[in-house]
This record gives structure tokens, sequence and C-alpha cells, in this order.
């Protein structure tokens, strides 16, 4: 069977959110993602993160700690791939302006994490067409204890946002 239509009348499955749909107080969770040994490597390969801290466990154990021990950016990048992941931001994120990161609790290998997202500001930017939100993650373990928290702010779409208001 074959259909004749314009693909920009078909509405997208997956689309972000405008600023306009992101007030302070609105709160989700994310979906769960477990921290393994190839993440680990893969990470501190890429990254240059050759620190016995996170390749010798001896070491690690050391200072006091029970595992493999994780990286705070590792944790951070996790947590920000499952925000993204909900789609929340998808097509309408603009750019990312400003963070602030606090690392609570050492995260390891096996660890479960899930982040909680909480818009705190949501306000028009000084263009038209997009709005600056500022929300505060809180990136949490299986055990539910708070490991990371981060307060990023962000450039989003607003719903009258055009190619034009660039």
């Amino acid at each position: 069977m074959t259909s004749e239509y314009n693909s920009t009348e078909i509405p997208p499955l997956v689309k972000g959110m405008t600023y306009e749909e992101m007030p302070a107080g609105q709160i989700f969770r994310t979906a769960r993602r477990t921290i393994t040994e190839t993440d680990l490597v893969n990470f501190i390969t890429w990254g240059g993160f050759n620190e016995p801290l996170f390749w010798d466990a001896s070491h690690a154990a050391d200072g006091g700690y029970s595992g493999r021990l994780v990286p705070g950016a590792l944790t951070y990048c996790i947590a920000e791939g499952l925000v993204l992941q909900t789609n929340v931001l998808h097509g309408t994120g603009l750019a990312f302006m400003h963070m602030e990161l606090t690392v609570r609790r050492p995260v390891y290998v096996g660890d479960t994490l899930y982040a909680v997202v909480e818009t705190t500001d949501s306000r028009p930017s000084s263009k038209p067409g997009r709005g600056v939100v500022t929300s505060r993650i809180t990136v949490r373990n299986q055990r539910d204890e708070e490991v990371l928290v981060y307060t990023p702010v962000r450039l989003i779409r607003g719903k009258d946002y055009g190619a034009t208001t660039l």
C-alpha cells in the first residue's frame, strides 16, 4: 500500500519541551542505569584519567574505598545521558550555559544510578522565542543515596521559536 504524504505534516513522536512547559517546581525521574567495569575503563582511557585511584583497586582500598571507584565526571556524564534519554530536550535545547556540581558520595562499578530533575527557575531570555531554564539534578544510587548534585542552566526554545530569532 502506497500513501502520499508530506513529511512535515506528520507530527514527530519524540519532541522536547519548550521552556514554557518547564515551570519552576516541575519534577521527574529518569530511568536507571548500572555502571559497568567497561564503562569505567572506556571513560578513564578516553578521558585520560590516568589516576591510580581509578586504575588500581588496591590504591583505592588504601584510601578507604570499598570497590572500583568511578570518577565524578563519569557519574555526571551518565546522569546527563539519562536526562537526555527522557527526550525532555529533544529538538528544544539550544545551549548548555552554566553548571555547579557537587559530589556527595563515592560511586562504584556495579552501582545503579538514576536522576531526579527539578526545575528551579524558568524565564524568557533577552531574545524572543527562547527561555533560560535552571534545574537541580540529584543523582541517586540503588540505595536511594544522593551521590552527586548539579544545577545546569540551559537555553531552551520557546513555543514561538523560529529560525529567524537567532
